[in-house]
Parts: C-alpha cells; sequence; structure tokens
C-alpha cells in the first residue's frame, strides 16, 4: 500500500472520489492536490487533508486560495511548473493523474520519470503518446496501475498471467451511454442536456458526452493497446447496458475472465493505492440474485461512428490518435457551450484528422504539436 499521494485533478470527479477513498485508508496522507479553478473547494480540501503543495491552473486562483489558506502550512503554486512539481514531488510514492484532457501528458511524464506508482485516470496519455510513455515506464521502473473501471478490470482478470501469447483478446465492455439504440436521424437532434445524461456513471461533463459518442470507447480501446501491448485485433468492444461485468479477457484455450462489480469508480481507485493488497473498500457489495439479467450486444457504429474513427487511428498510428483526440478535446468544449450540434463534434474530428500532417513515428514535441494544430483546425471548420 501507497504511504502518501498527489492527485492531479483534484477537485473533479475522480479527484474528489480518490480522497474519500484515502479518507478510509489507514496511514495513507495526501502530498500535494492540484485543480484548475475551483478556489473553493480546493481550500476545503486543503483544510481537510493537509498536503504540502496546492496547485491551481491560473495566478488569480492561486493567489484567492493564498488568501482562504493563510493561516496553513501550504504551499500554493500555479500553471504547469506547478502542475510538474506536484506530480514529482519527493514526498509522494503515488501520483492519481485525475487531470482532463492532454494536459496530463507532461505531468505523467513526470511522474514516471521520477519513478512514482501512476495511478492513471488519464486515458489521453496514453493515447496520444503511449509508446513514448510505456517506454518511459519500463526505463525509470514506474509502476502503471489504471484507474479506468475498464483497464482496472483487465487488469485484474490478468493478474498471473505472465505470457501475452496465452491471451486471444480484450473484451471492452461499453454502457451504450444515453443514446443506446438511437438512429442517426433521431441523433440529430439530441442536445446537450440529454448527452449529460448517462444512465449508469456519475462522471465530468467532458467524459460524459465522450461516453454518449462512443468516442471515450474509442479512446479506451487505444489506451488498451498501450497499455497491455496488443495490436488492434486484439481490442474488442461489446455493448453491456448494466455496466456489471467492467471488461472481460478472452484467452487462447477458450475460457473468459470477467471483472464484476457495481460501478463505482471507487474500486479501481482504491486498489491503484493498495495494490497488491484488496482490503475493505465503501462500495456496494454486488447482489447477483437483484442484479438482473447481464446482456451484451454489438456496437452500431453507424449511428455511433466516433468508435469507428477511433479504431481507424488506432490502425493508422502515428499522429493520427494525437490529431483525433486533441480535435474532439476542442469539439466536445464547443458542444458543451451550445455552439455546435451532437454529430459535428464526428464531422469536425474526422476532418481535423485529415487535415493535420501526419508523422509515423513522432516525438514528443511533434505529438504536442499535432495537437495544437488538430485544435487549430476545428477552430477553422467553426469560423467557415
Amino acid at each position: 500500500m501507497v504511504k502518501r499521494v498527489s492527485i492531479l485533478g483534484s477537485t473533479g470527479s475522480i479527484g474528489r472520489q480518490s480522497l474519500d477513498v484515502i479518507r478510509r485508508l489507514p496511514g495513507v496522507q495526501v502530498a500535494a492536490l492540484t485543480a484548475g479553478t475551483s478556489v473553493e473547494r480546493m481550500a476545503e480540501q486543503c483544510r481537510e487533508f493537509s498536503p504540502e503543495l496546492a496547485v491551481m491552473g491560473t495566478q488569480e486562483a492561486a493567489q484567492a486560495l493564498s488568501e482562504q489558506i493563510r493561516d496553513l502550512p501550504i504551499r500554493v503554486s500555479w500553471g504547469e511548473a506547478g502542475l510538474l512539481e506536484a506530480a514529482s514531488l519527493q514526498e509522494a510514492d503515488c501520483v492519481i493523474t485525475a487531470v482532463v484532457g492532454m494536459v496530463g501528458l507532461k505531468p505523467t511524464l513526470a511522474a514516471i520519470r521520477a519513478g512514482k506508482r501512476i495511478g492513471l485516470a488519464n486515458k489521453e496519455t496514453l493515447v496520444c503518446a503511449g509508446e513514448i510513455v510505456m517506454a518511459e515506464a519500463e526505463k525509470y521502473g514506474a509502476e502503471i496501475l489504471p484507474v479506468d473501471s475498464e483497464h482496472s478490470a483487465i487488469y485484474q482478470c490478468l493478474m498471473g498471467c505472465g505470457d501475452r501469447r496465452e491471451v486471444r483478446r480484450l473484451i471492452l465492455t461499453c454502457s451504450g451511454g444515453p443514446f443506446f439504440g438511437m438512429t442517426r436521424s433521431q441523433l440529430e437532434q439530441v442536445t446537450k442536456a440529454d448527452a449529460l445524461k448517462h444512465p449508469n456513471w456519475k462522471m465530468g461533463a467532458k467524459i460524459t458526452v465522450d461516453c454518449a459518442t462512443l468516442m471515450n470507447k474509442g479512446l479506451e480501446v487505444i489506451e488498451a493497446m498501450r497499455l497491455y501491448r496488443l495490436p488492434l485485433e486484439q481490442v474488442d468492444v461489446v455493448i453491456h447496458r448494466q455496466s456489471i461485468v467492467h471488461s472481460m479477457v478472452e484467452f487462447t484455450d477458450g475460457a473468459v475472465m470477467a471483472q464484476m462489480g457495481t460501478p463505482d469508480m471507487r474500486l479501481p481507485i482504491q486498489l491503484a493505492l493498495t495494490y497488491p493488497e484488496r482490503i475493505e473498500s465503501p462500495v456496494e457489495r454486488l447482489d447477483l440474485l437483484k442484479c438482473g439479467s447481464l446482456t451484451f450486444a454489438q456496437p452500431d457504429m453507424d449511428s455511433f461512428p466516433c468508435l469507428a474513427l477511433a479504431r481507424d487511428c488506432a490502425k493508422a498510428g502515428g499522429t493520427a490518435c494525437p490529431a483525433m483526440n486533441g480535435a474532439n478535446e476542442e469539439a466536445v468544449a464547443l458542444f458543451l457551450n451550445d455552439e455546435i450540434g451532437f454529430y459535428d463534434i464526428y464531422r469536425l474530428v474526422r476532418d481535423a484528422v485529415e487535415a493535420v500532417p501526419f508523422r509515423e513515428t513522432p516525438t514528443l514535441e511533434e505529438i504536442l504539436e499535432t495537437d495544437r494544430l488538430a485544435r487549430a483546425a476545428v477552430q477553422r471548420q467553426i469560423l467557415k
């Protein structure tokens, strides 16, 4: 079990649930907390958990936080420099990367190079620079434990499997989001409010929209390829509306192992902190006699083309994935601001991927430049 934890993105959904887990773990302390502009919530967290370092996204937010906690012996910083310091803080032995989007890449690499255990909730890190991240983790001996429910499920199913040749395929489950079963014509009419009504999980706005488009599952396919070092052909997706089976592994002999449980992110978060131990958790126990029937179906990639687009980008490799991710972040932000419609997300991302120059084996700098170009391509399309 880890002893001191830095949480990047502590005021978001995963960050708050991580702190709830830490409240119940004996002997685990908080070394650093980071947030964007949620000053009030960060001040509350600082008073409860007494981190050494608190980091805000902007200088103005940092100044406001400093005023609110000036009676506490907590150092306050801001911006990318503060985020990188929190990720590599000597006093922490584990870093939970719960920030949303491409902003998580640099601090994750900083934590890896400092030899930390990584509780990885920022899927964009592996989507955009998976080969670089995994190579750095191997070089510096950093342990990456996934906090996504699906990838934690795969991780648990693979415990004891020392030879990846025994794996036939990974099967990621997908709730189908709020629009499961709807046709293209129906989806043209849906609103932001509709997209934010996830049937099973309570999450941040960006990932909830990604679940509605099925882009989130596409990102998870790419993440699984990188994390478990398997080709695209060995990563499948099935719709499982109940979110009880969190994912499965099929082995070469035909055996299928599944990790099941109630839909509660605190379970994978706690495992990332206590591994290789398992201890009591606050998660509601799964009652097989009450959970009802468990169903599985093929995803509809015609009505939800973001999943097919993500698989195409995964097959292309290189800068296709960071281009897709950057464009998607930009497009989802526009959707959440009521500036575009639901299907415009897919159209903008598709066109941006085609517009950005492709590089087969990009450096980190080229990946970051691809991200910038993809966002700019989306904005150009909006201006037209």
